[in-house]
């Protein structure tokens, strides 16, 4: 099979009954080359995917100091795509090993695609924004200035399985507007739209859209132009929830799970480094060229300042923070809440989904706990706490 041929193929495996007539897990194999000739555990550099969002910060932290390679999984330049579903399908076919991939998105090709991959570690958490068009109000509580502005008008997400959807019909619905999907919005209801996040800011600034919700750097950069205010930090809303786990083939785990944990160590090192060298970081990731916007626009998404407003203050929602370990109490509130969420396709495999078993099949968690058993630390504990 060409490349441009599985490319293409990929595309169309959002379906489950596709991924059935394929005959399941059989129908995923690996299309890439296994480059061999190298020291590294994985008998070849690592070849790694994400979008040009603060969101793969560590990813890309983990490349250029070298903290992979000094877990001896050394790792070629991270390739840069411009949308989820691109980067889904690159995964998917074996053209990268490691992605960041938004948590509901993973969840949906596990479960309902039975996708080979599986969720290792979180890559980060909190980090996203809702933005409306124009100059941030100077009064009024922060909630009941959003019904009016995006009444009647359309809203971008980056994809129908994100937590940026799922966020914001939650928000939506609790200031009286009704979410809808594929019909122009009425008086009281807001249409919502998918929109690769690169398109957004530009989408905005031309009066296209009216608002949108999606991952740093753009919400800043929509401030820093004038075009649009950040309205509500989706950290906000979830505290420290997860926006995209790092995600690998089942087969790199079976065949290569050393190499695997090195991948681990090699990320939480670099969530380690993110987290004291913020400043740092936004020079490392524009100067180097893994993000293209301004390095203003970094600096500020990685250094947010605590909003003037905010529903939960000691949240401290505007930080982009670094936690690895991926928690069953996350999975269970977020098949809980997509249960809830509306999308443009299928989403009967949720009716009756036992949270346990989504956890289960969608999430490795080994590879953490043997990182955190290594130094001594113990598991993490967690309660999940979303609010209007």
């Amino acid at each position: 099979m060409r490349r441009r041929d599985a490319l293409a193929l990929a595309g169309r495996l959002g379906s489950a009954s596709m991924v059935a007539a394929l005959g399941g897990h059989g129908a995923w194999r690996s299309l890439a080359p296994q480059d061999q000739g190298s020291d590294s555990l994985l008998g070849r550099p690592l070849r790694v995917g994400y979008l040009p969002i603060t969101d793969a910060s560590a990813l890309l932290i983990a490349h250029e100091r070298g903290l992979w390679a000094a877990a001896d999984v050394a790792s070629a330049p991270p390739v840069l795509f411009r949308s989820w579903d691109a980067l889904g399908q690159a995964i998917l076919v074996g053209e990268v090993d490691v992605v960041h991939m938004l948590m509901p998105m993973s969840l949906q090709l596990r479960i309902a695609a039975s996708a080979p991959i599986r969720v290792i570690a979180w890559g980060h958490t909190n980090g996203s924004c809702m933005v409306t068009a124009g100059p941030e109000p100077s009064t009024g509580a922060q909630s009941r200035a959003r019904a009016p502005e995006l009444a009647g008008g359309r809203l971008a997400v980056p994809h129908w399985w994100s937590i940026h959807s799922a966020l914001t019909q939650r928000l939506l619905s609790s200031w009286g507007l009704r979410p809808v999907i594929g019909t122009t919005a009425g008086p009281q209801e807001v249409e919502l739209v998918v929109m690769p996040p690169a398109e957004m800011v530009a989408a905005l600034a031309g009066g296209s859209i009216a608002g949108f919700t999606v991952a740093d750097p753009f919400g800043a950069l929509a401030e820093l132009q004038g075009v649009g205010h950040v309205s509500r930090l989706l950290g906000d809303v979830w505290r420290d929830h997860a926006c995209c786990g790092l995600v690998v083939r089942q087969e790199l785990i079976d065949s290569r799970p050393r190499a695997v944990q090195g991948i681990v160590d090699g990320l939480i090192a670099a969530q380690a480094w993110l987290e004291g060298n913020r400043g740092r970081a936004a020079s490392l990731l524009t100067s180097g060229g893994y993000l293209p916007q301004a390095r203003s626009a970094v600096e500020r998404a990685l250094e947010r300042p605590a909003p003037a407003r905010a529903s939960h203050p000691d949240w401290h929602g505007q930080r982009l923070g670094f936690s690895a370990f991926p928690h069953e109490s996350y999975t269970t509130a977020l098949v809980d809440m997509l249960g809830r969420t509306g999308v443009e396709g299928d989403r009967s495999f949720l009716e009756g989904l036992d949270p346990a078993r989504a956890h289960r099949e969608l999430v490795d968690d080994a590879f953490v706990r043997a990182a955190l058993e290594r130094t001594g630390a113990p598991v993490p504990q967690r309660t999940e706490e979303v609010g209007p």
